[in-house]
């Protein structure tokens, strides 16, 4: 549909000079079309169009075999395309090698060469373009700033904690400024703490630099935290496109609404619905009837507390189970959770309820 419209009409809208900028912005920094990759029979990438904007931070979203992984690598050059196009910024590229693609890639092993400094690894792109000694090192110093490790040049990975490792394979890949950064789960092998920390640095980073950033993850919380929009993938397609609000509250489809967070199925009046726990109020006592909520009763069977919330396991009347999450905004006593086998009643917004389509995982 987005090519048809394109070519719907045969006289080319010219922009004045003053629409220029505005033009250039509009191409998106990624153009994927129909890019597809088989293994032998597996198919790894099935179709896929998607459109990166420049300046983005997207999320390439999905369980291990989703085949986000290898739309990474074909937008990098390391893998070829069976099918379909890609373009950066306009350009393309389907065709090129990696080295004459503008980008540059971070890899959860970070890649640093363990017998150079830290300078030596962060200007090892710069002295490859031929850029001189001293701009190097200006250009090195100033990329050790951003990430937060001006004292560190002189070392050597091997006296570095994962976490600033991570860093100096940041700024290595930034320093050549690149028009896209690809990131295949450059977090994966740091500890959760270390982790959080760095999804907001990352975030920060690329804020100042202004690069466009394709990460990858599996981790739906990291997906939800660092972008801006994001790409739910799975069985090599893309499911869903979108803000981490609009993916989170209005899931497209059952994959979905299973895979990003927690999400309660129910079957009502012919139809499939998703409810968020967090949306679910439950009571020990009977709710009254009140227009624009549903109300149904059941029995907790299972309870688990998290120290900020308490999670409820709810069997109601119907045989259904779902899953409500009640925030401790008070502290409480072991004997003040509702108790395993109490009678409850759930209740939830009926606006707050959508209709899914029923997809295979």
């Amino acid at each position: 549909m987005r090519r048809l419209t394109e070519s719907a009409t045969s006289t080319p809208v010219v922009p004045s000079a003053g629409d220029a900028g505005a033009s250039a912005d509009a191409v998106p920094a990624v153009d994927l079309l129909g890019v597809r990759k088989a293994f032998g029979a597996v198919e790894a990438v099935g179709g896929v169009d998607l459109e990166v904007a420049k300046g983005e931070f997207f999320t390439l979203l999905g369980p291990s075999g989703s085949g986000k992984t290898t739309l990474l690598r074909i937008i990098a050059g390391f893998v070829p395309a069976d099918a379909g196009e890609i373009r950066l910024a306009g350009v393309n590229v389907t065709r090129e090698p990696p080295f004459a693609r503008n980008v540059n890639t971070v890899f959860q092993d970070y890649a640093l060469f363990p017998h150079m400094s830290v300078y030596e690894n962060v200007e090892y792109g710069l002295r490859v373009k031929g850029l001189r000694r001293r701009e190097r090192r200006e250009r090195a110093q100033t990329m050790l700033e951003m990430v937060r490790l001006p004292e560190h040049g002189e070392r050597k990975p091997g006296q570095l904690s994962g976490g600033q490792r991570q860093r100096v394979a940041l700024a290595r890949a930034i320093a050549n400024e690149p028009e896209v950064l690809l990131l295949d789960e450059p977090l994966g092998a740091l500890d959760l703490k270390l982790r959080q920390e760095m999804q907001l640095e990352l975030k920060r980073i690329q804020r100042e630099v202004g690069i466009t950033f394709v990460f990858v993850t599996h981790d739906q919380e990291e997906a939800l935290t660092m972008s801006d929009r994001l790409a739910v993938m799975n069985n090599g397609r893309v499911e869903q496109v979108g803000t981490p609000v609009d993916v989170y509250e209005h899931p497209a489809g059952e994959f979905v609404a299973g895979f990003i967070g927690v999400s309660n199925l129910l079957d009502r009046g012919g139809r499939r619905l998703t409810i968020r726990p967090e949306k679910i109020l439950l009571t020990e006592t009977p709710m009254e009837s009140v227009d624009g909520y549903h109300s149904e009763p059941g029995r907790v069977v299972g309870i688990v507390y998290l120290g900020s919330v308490t999670r409820y396991v709810v069997e109601l009347d119907t045989g259904e189970t779902l899953i409500a999450v009640n925030q401790n905004r008070e502290t409480v006593a072991s004997d003040a959770l509702i108790a395993s086998g109490s009678p409850v009643t759930v209740t939830w917004r009926e606006d707050q309820t959508f209709t899914i389509e029923t997809t295979s995982v």
